[in-house]
């Protein structure tokens, strides 16, 4: 686990399963990512990004306990959707394309922690 927050002292937890998801152009995957808070806040945020080789993480995408989700304009939510949960938020990416073959990662914001987890790559054959 990685905190990007001074604030993290390990209350906040992001889980990701390690290793490579293989599928095909045209199958759908649902990438899965796990989370733990002891906060007492009732507003928890999940974020998912993309990152390609030799590239900086890409937002796909952040859904809230408290309602109001938001997709980037690239990663449209016909293609691109997570359901958050009450302690996971799994991304599930539909038709998948070339181009979708990345490493994916997961992060969790309540109050002012943030703390991402392991990333998860997608290749496709």
């Amino acid at each position: 686990m990685f905190c990007s927050s001074s604030e993290c002292k390990g209350e906040d937890k992001v889980m990701q399963p390690s290793g490579d998801v293989i599928a095909a152009e045209g199958d759908t995957v649902t990438l899965d990512c796990t989370f733990e808070t002891t906060s007492t806040a009732t507003q928890t945020t999940l974020f998912w990004y993309k990152q390609e080789i030799n590239d900086f993480p890409k937002y796909i995408l952040r859904r809230n306990s408290y309602g109001g989700d938001d997709n980037a304009p690239e990663f449209q939510k016909d293609r691109f959707d997570a359901k958050i949960n009450k302690t996971s938020v799994p991304l599930k990416i539909q038709k998948l394309q070339l181009s979708d073959s990345a490493v994916y990662y997961c992060a969790v914001s309540s109050l002012n922690m943030c703390c991402h987890g392991n990333t998860e790559s997608v290749f496709h054959v």
